[in-house]
């Protein structure tokens, strides 16, 4: 929970930037000193690498700032942490989480533009953060599960299906690909990063790309894997509910945490709809993810 004064720190680190010229595109972690939140953010990545890997911190200060103050100071906040990396093929590197009213008619359409239900999955880079500024008029729950511990569920039910998901998958690039490269890539679903088992899972980009003719159908085994991954992180036994509301900002470790958001029914004023800022980070104290991951989606080439 944020103190009045560290509240006032971020609000008045924000002002402070916007009157020297920054934006959210362009502030450096230099440009947004925080001293009252050193021991704090200290705190936080530790607990992001080591710890339990997920931090909600609660009374972001958007309620004192213009919208692009705060968007500002959410990056700048997010600098302490990690280097904000593209999150889409147009090399966005700070991402609006809201249903932009356009039908889901292909993977091109990416999910979290949409109000659907998004089952467990991890994001790309080491961390994901997600500040809400506006919550949903019902639903849009919020569901987080140790990915280790899903991991070890599966290693003492199956431990065959393991072995299935080390093996490589294809998955969809959402129609995000530059010119010459192929529409999908192939990575195992599990993966080794300095000896601890690293869950990357997104189950509808998976079977996204079984609409390019060449790559191969799903075979018995990945499905019936990919059907207990999530099957666990879905067990109530497994996963911790949170509810978002304004002010909120959730920040994830991708290399131990999966999550997933409920459907949602949105306001019919725009301006009132779920919204949420999402910054993908690579970490600066750490790194959890494989190579190809901790730069985020390439920004296409034309």
């Amino acid at each position: 929970m944020l103190t009045d004064a560290q509240r006032r720190e971020i609000a008045d680190a924000a002002r402070a930037a916007i009157a020297a010229g920054l934006t959210a595109a362009t502030v450096r972690r230099e440009d947004f000193p925080l001293p009252g939140l050193a021991e704090p953010l200290r705190e936080w990545s530790a607990t992001l690498a080591h710890g339990r890997a997920f931090v909600l911190i609660r009374r972001f200060p958007q309620d004192l700032l213009t919208p692009a103050e705060t968007e500002l100071a959410y990056v700048g906040l997010g600098l302490h942490l990690g280097t904000p990396v593209s999150q889409n093929a147009a090399g966005d590197r700070l991402g609006h989480v809201r249903d932009e009213r356009i039908a889901r008619d292909s993977p091109a359409v990416r999910l979290y533009t949409t109000s659907q239900r998004q089952d467990f999955h991890t994001d790309g880079s080491d961390l994901v953060g997600l500040l809400c500024l506006n919550a949903a008029k019902s639903g849009g729950e919020s569901r987080i599960a140790s990915s280790l511990a899903v991991y070890n569920h599966i290693l003492d039910e199956r431990p065959d299906l393991i072995e299935v998901l080390r093996q490589p998958f294809h998955w969809d690039r959402n129609d995000e690909q530059s010119p010459g490269e192929t529409p999908y890539f192939t990575l195992p679903a599990i993966h080794d990063i300095n000896g601890t088992p690293r869950i990357f899972y997104v189950g509808w980009y998976i079977r996204d790309a079984q609409r390019h003719p060449d790559v191969p159908p799903l075979t018995d085994p990945q499905l019936e894997a990919m059907r207990m991954l999530e099957d666990t992180a879905n067990d109530p036994r497994f996963y911790l509910p949170m509810e978002f509301a304004p002010g909120d900002v959730q920040i994830l470790s991708n290399a131990k945490i999966l999550h997933c958001r409920e459907a949602y029914t949105d306001d019919e004023d725009l301006d009132r709809r779920r919204h949420l800022l999402r910054l993908w980070l690579t970490a600066h104290t750490f790194a959890t993810v494989e190579d190809l991951l901790r730069d985020g989606i390439p920004p296409r080439r034309d």
